[in-house]
């Protein structure tokens, strides 16, 4: 390569770090101190549980949050509790406001950007009404493909990411025009040179830069005025990693937001993060990371895919998608708006399954299927700490390779990165409330690839190949339309609930002739001291003792070979002389159940060592049943001989499984001191 080719680059090179250098030590020179965040809390709660915030921005004093689900837009002012609702949306996703009070929307469901002020219908001000595709060129002729961020600048021009076609566009005097981008992928550079995938959030920064947060990269960019795109954030890895801006790494960021001074906030998987805060350029976590529903000092609190960011002052307002919530970082100590628990339950077993009849996820649908695994069943093995292993969170339905797979509910898709782990046996799609997994997206038996735009597929050039498929937010699916084949796993792996929020799908779906006479199976009970050494059968307990319950259910109509979890399970400690006489219905002791999906991090107290299960061999179930695991809720627990008389005693297990059989077995224990 000549000389000058390679001096032309490094010169580029050293352009690009210099300007980043210099914006971020612009932003981060105007001290942060002010910035003491304080506390996280609740400033509205959508009484629809299944409402989904995703954008959200302020006029005046003024909250507009956008609700994905329900096609609307709430707004309101904060504390005065009074709440307006304003109609004609499909999927409102992204929302910006203008300096004359007028509200642009981005309708990913319909490919369009709309515009209204309160009091007045919304309108189409760009994008041809439920037309996909890709053309500039006069506004309402103009076509966009899932458009889900907006910004406005100082001008009134309006910024769009485009987001399944990793453009950035511009409206501006009724024109639509591309900014940035061209195919998709991951490139700095001008214009159409520059790639991006999966753009979401967008804002405008420092008068006429734009922020992006480039989803599929897991990057932050900035497209200057003349459509040059360099990256400010983000080193492309999977983890949530705090560092200088190019060395940390971002999981997934669909919002961003910036305040007067430049200091950038993004929202980016489960937590909220910023830049600028120091005195020197640097990415940081300032609240969140897990998924859940938590209000508590930032660092504590936990939020489930936050997408809209907007400031007020120094207050950071959230909509927190799968909570079904706005959110507030407070930057002071200042209370403001309801503050709630972590117990609280977006949606009950019982109001999820009335939405919708259920159905089998194959045709015919009321043809009963064999079920091959429950909620809360160990999938791998635990040998010590050391080992690796978790919950399974969903229904296993068995079919044949090949065999076609069907949408069980009616549900248009939130997450615009519903399709996940394209080629792989986890490939899956997650809607709102039902996740599909073990799916091939979009093929049919001959492995033809769907006539149907709702799949994005993406091609490999010289193989013509798929190499990846995006099912946009927006996009509608009624029951028993296909979703896609069975991959070698041979099932589909149901999931029900909202992502963070998974029940039993036993519970939440009514399947069309599931039964179960069969009562579990009880197979040894085995105690073991606080150090997991045996106890051999016979010796009396004078420490604390941990119970370990080997015991599995089955189903009606499954093969025998088919060994499922238990429902719940629990023991009683029963003085001898009354074991006969217990009464076994006032059992309150239930301390693992499996009604909810449990904290990942607990799968080590409900599940003792020689646990295992998975795709090949021997499925084993010991569970730790003096430990209490429930949804969230886990705590290492023991028979603690201090606590009770000595003598002799019959220690009594249950398990129980979600029909309502029950099976018990006894074992006579004694208790010294």
């Amino acid at each position: 390569m000549p000389f000058i080719a390679i001096s032309h680059r490094l010169r580029a090179f050293a352009a690009i770090l210099i300007a980043v250098a210099g914006v971020l030590l612009a932003a981060c020179s105007e001290t942060s101190s002010n910035y003491q965040f304080w506390r996280v809390s609740t400033a509205y709660s959508f009484e629809n549980k299944l409402a989904e915030p995703f954008g959200i921005a302020f006029h005046k004093g003024r909250v507009y949050v956008t609700d994905g689900q329900n096609g609307e837009i709430r707004s309101f002012v904060p504390g005065d509790g009074e709440v307006s609702t304003i109609n004609g949306f499909d999927t409102p996703s992204g929302i910006a406001v203008g300096s004359g009070g007028e509200v642009i929307v981005a309708d990913p469901g319909t490919n369009t950007i709309k515009q209204f002020t309160l009091g007045k219908e919304p309108s189409d001000i760009a994008g041809r009404a439920n037309v996909r595709g890709f053309a500039d060129g006069l506004a309402l002729e103009a076509l966009f493909n899932g458009p889900t961020g907006v910004a406005v600048f100082p001008d009134g021009r309006i910024a769009v990411a485009d987001t399944y076609n990793d453009r950035i566009r511009i409206i501006e005097n009724g024109i639509v025009w591309t900014l940035a981008g061209a195919e998709r992928g991951f490139a700095d550079g001008n214009g159409a040179n520059a790639r991006f995938d999966t753009p979401l959030g967008i804002a405008v920064w420092r008068g006429e830069k734009l922020l992006v947060a480039d989803s599929g990269n897991r990057r932050i960019r900035v497209v200057e005025p003349d459509g040059s795109v360099w990256t400010l954030a983000g080193d492309g890895g999977y983890e949530l990693r705090d560092g200088m801006p190019a060395s940390a790494s971002l999981v997934g960021p669909t919002a961003v937001a910036a305040d007067e001074e430049g200091r950038i906030f993004i929202a980016d998987g489960n937590a909220i993060r910023a830049i600028g805060l120091r005195s020197f350029p640097y990415l940081e976590t300032i609240a969140g990371g897990e998924r859940g529903l938590t209000d508590s000092t930032p660092r504590l609190a936990r939020f489930n895919r936050p997408s809209g960011l907007a400031l007020l002052g120094r207050t950071l307002f959230i909509a927190d998608s799968d909570n079904a919530a706005v959110r507030i970082v407070h930057a002071a100590r200042a209370e403001a708006g309801l503050t709630i628990s972590n117990s609280a339950q977006p949606l009950t077993a019982a109001a999820f399954r009335s939405l919708q009849p259920g159905r089998w996820p194959y045709d015919p649908p009321e043809r009963t299927r064999e079920i091959a695994g429950t909620l809360g069943e160990i999938r791998g093995e635990i040998i010590d700490q050391t080992s690796e292993a978790w919950f399974h969170n969903g229904l296993d339905i068995p079919g044949a390779y090949g065999e076609t797979a069907r949408f069980i509910r009616d549900e248009k898709v939130l997450d615009p990165h519903a399709a996940e782990n394209f080629g792989t046996l986890r490939e899956l799609l997650r809607m709102p409330t039902i996740g599909y997994v073990h799916i091939r997206l979009g093929h049919d038996s001959d492995d033809r690839l769907y006539d149907d735009p709702r799949f994005l597929f993406e091609f490999e050039p010289a193989s013509g190949k798929p190499i990846s498929v995006r099912v946009p937010r927006g996009a509608k699916f009624k029951a028993g339309e296909p979703v896609g084949t069975l991959n070698a796993m041979n099932h589909v792996h149901l999931i029900a609930g909202r992502p963070g929020a998974e029940m039993n799908a036993l519970d939440a779906l009514v399947l069309p002739g599931v039964s179960d006479s069969i009562a579990p199976v009880i197979e040894e009970i085995r105690l073991f001291d606080e150090i997991w050494m045996e106890i051999p059968a016979g010796t009396a307990l004078t420490g604390k003792t941990r119970v370990v319950v080997k015991a599995y259910d089955r189903k009606d109509g499954n093969a025998e070979r088919r060994r499922l979890a238990p429902y719940r399970l629990g023991y009683e400690l029963i003085p001898a002389a009354d074991a006969a006489t217990a009464n076994d219905q006032k059992l309150t002791s239930w301390t693992i159940s499996f009604e909810k999906m449990p904290s990942h991090r607990a799968v080590k107290f409900a599940y003792a060592p020689g646990s295992r299960s998975g795709a090949t061999g021997e499925t084993i179930f010991n569970f730790a049943v003096t430990n209490r695991v429930d949804g969230d809720t886990f705590s290492e627990g023991f028979i603690d001989p201090a606590t009770r008389p000595p003598g002799n005693y019959i220690l009594r297990v249950f398990a129980a499984d979600f029909f309502g059989n029950t099976s018990r077995k006894d074992l006579p224990v004694t208790l010294g001191r």
